[in-house]
């Protein structure tokens, strides 16, 4: 069995695929500073839950945008699972093309989701993922990585706004009531804010993508927000949950078949 671990500034996902299909995912917070005693125990405990067990695992890949976390999670697997982890941007092949000019930049996370949307959707593509950022990158017809862009992600916009306006409070993110724009109290015109100024930043930088490209490109996003805008927004042609880890387990697959 393949354990999974998708590692993002907010939060990480462990998920183990039995060689069919995914059978357990979990999130915990990202915590940068958690040893690879403490994953274990958290990980033994749940993995019990369904039967199953550290000894089940037979094989890891780790994608992080933390570089100080990955020394306890490449522990994790060494010291428990008994195996060699791959790790996205070390020893992992991804058998893509990364055409940007400086390729070491480029996220983990951007990587394995390119790959997760090519091998499902055909033709050119932007992607989107809403995290702790929100990006949007162009996948090429032929899955080559060929740059993108980096924006603030929603929380993180939320967090700014209450910290740095005293009487501004701290909201939760949701659709504005009747799909209303102007707000009648600081709530709710905080929350129409961000809401439709999301919607605005996320319709504007596909069309001006897409204005700039000259062609027709498919739209695909993922990410824990993402689905709140699902609806609200006229550019996007999928929302898939599972994108990230669909790509992870296609680099998995074809690192196999190179070891072979």
């Amino acid at each position: 069995m393949l354990l999974a671990i998708e590692q993002g500034n907010t939060n990480t996902l462990f998920a183990v695929h039995d060689g069919e299909s995914w059978i357990a995912q979990w999130r915990s917070a990202t915590e940068s500073t958690r040893t690879a005693d403490e994953y274990a125990v958290w990980l033994s405990q749940l993995l019990e839950m369904r039967g199953l067990g550290l000894g089940s695992l037979t094989a890891c890949i780790i994608s992080s945008v933390v570089p100080q976390s990955i020394f306890n999670l490449r522990n994790l697997s060494r010291r428990y699972l008994h195996v060699e982890p791959l790790i996205i941007g070390e020893n992992a092949e991804l058998g893509v093309e990364v055409r940007i000019d400086k390729p070491s930049e480029a996220g983990a996370d951007r990587l394995v989701n390119a790959i997760g949307a090519h091998i499902a959707y055909p033709g050119p593509l932007i992607v989107i993922d809403s995290g702790t950022a929100t990006t949007f990158d162009v996948v090429g017809a032929d899955g080559g990585f060929e740059g993108g862009i980096i924006a603030p992600g929603i929380n993180l916009s939320m967090q700014a706004l209450h910290e740095a306006a005293a009487k501004l409070p701290r909201i939760a993110i949701q659709r504005p009531e009747r799909n209303r724009v102007v707000g009648t109290d600081t709530v709710s015109a905080m929350q129409s804010g961000v809401f439709w100024g999301y919607i605005s930043l996320i319709d504007g930088l596909i069309e001006r993508i897409k204005a700039e490209r000259g062609e027709h490109l498919t739209v695909v996003a993922t990410g824990g927000v993402v689905s709140l805008f699902e609806g609200a927004t006229r550019q996007i042609d999928h929302f898939d949950p599972d994108l990230t880890i669909r790509g992870m387990l296609e680099i998995h697959r074809r690192n196999r078949r190179l070891a072979q």
